[in-house]
């Protein structure tokens, strides 16, 4: 009778330390890094300041280009980014008819890549970028001429 008991005592004992390991082990792998891909992106990166960055660019490029180019006289150009010295990092050609939405935006951004720069003490070739001399309609989208 004693024999049995142990017996039935060692098997309750074993089958407790099993689920206790089993459900350790998934407690474990909570805490493990996650897969740099699902990361969520730290705000307070240089990385995560670009990607920003980018998405403005982008929304702007992406206005302007619904719009087609038939008459060169329709559209202008400004400036657009910064370098670090102060330059622009190039200039886009845009539709007269949107100054009034486009331009606070392109200012907005050059602002911001203004800050960019600063804060990551981000420096460029400051080689200067000469404005267009003019504006031609190509296949329907407006390009620079230099």
């Amino acid at each position: 009778m004693k024999n049995i008991f142990l017996q039935i005592s060692a098997v309750v004992f074993c089958i407790s330390l099993t689920l206790v390991s089993c459900n350790t082990a998934k407690k474990a792998n909570a805490n493990l890094p996650k897969d740099i891909a699902e990361r969520p992106a730290d705000e307070n990166s240089q990385t995560y300041d670009q990607a920003q960055l980018d998405k403005i660019k982008a929304s702007i490029e992406s206005e302007i280009s619904k719009e087609k180019c038939t008459n060169i006289n329709d559209w202008t150009f400004a400036p657009m980014g910064a370098k670090s010295c102060g330059d622009p990092q190039l200039y886009i050609a845009y539709p007269k008819k949107l100054e009034a939405t486009i331009l606070p935006k392109i200012n907005d951004y050059t602002e911001k890549v203004k800050a960019f720069n600063q804060k990551y003490n981000i420096m460029s070739d400051c080689m200067m970028i000469e404005p267009p001399t003019s504006i031609k309609c190509v296949n329907g989208k407006a390009e620079l001429v230099n």
